[in-house]
């Protein structure tokens, strides 16, 4: 079904993939858009229970892509470093392959609030009024991980 990946000794464990997703906060959605062209986004999200969660509007080409194919590759790059003398860089990437479905209920609820614990931790009473007034304003979607992968050079 996934390809393997090509430098096996760079291939992350899946516990030290996790980390990667669990520590960034942006990360480039790709789906396929119009014209069979790849459409990448980039995003902030969170991640919980081996899933990636987004939001977004009701409307726009990111929805209308995904509806029409909801297999998506999410891709997160986490501390990087240049290495200008090796003329090479250290890097750590982790990569989520999944299909994207739209959330509702206390499932959306619970995704919201974990936006808020991540983003603004120094505002959840007021997190959680702005999510009561935009929640229909709002759409999210869950990335139901298939396969996670990650890969560095330290």
């Amino acid at each position: 079904m996934f390809k393997n990946m090509r430098r096996s000794d760079r291939e992350l464990s899946q516990e030290e993939a996790l980390v990667i997703l669990e520590k960034c906060s942006f990360g480039v959605l790709s789906v396929l858009g119009d014209n069979d062209y790849a459409y990448g986004v980039p995003l902030n999200y969170v991640f919980s229970n081996n899933n990636v969660y987004i939001h977004c509007a009701k409307q726009g080409f990111k929805l209308d892509s995904l509806r029409k194919n909801p297999k998506v590759c999410f891709t997160v790059v986490g501390a990087t470093e240049t290495l200008a003398d090796k003329f090479s860089t250290n890097y750590e990437s982790a990569i989520v392959f999944g299909e994207a479905i739209e959330i509702i209920e206390s499932e959306k609820i619970e995704a919201l609030k974990a936006f808020i614990y991540k983003f603004s931790p120094d505002f959840k009473e007021e997190g959680m009024q702005y999510i009561e007034k935009a929640t229909s304003a709002t759409t999210v979607i869950k990335i139901e991980s298939q396969k996670i992968t990650g890969k560095a050079r330290r």
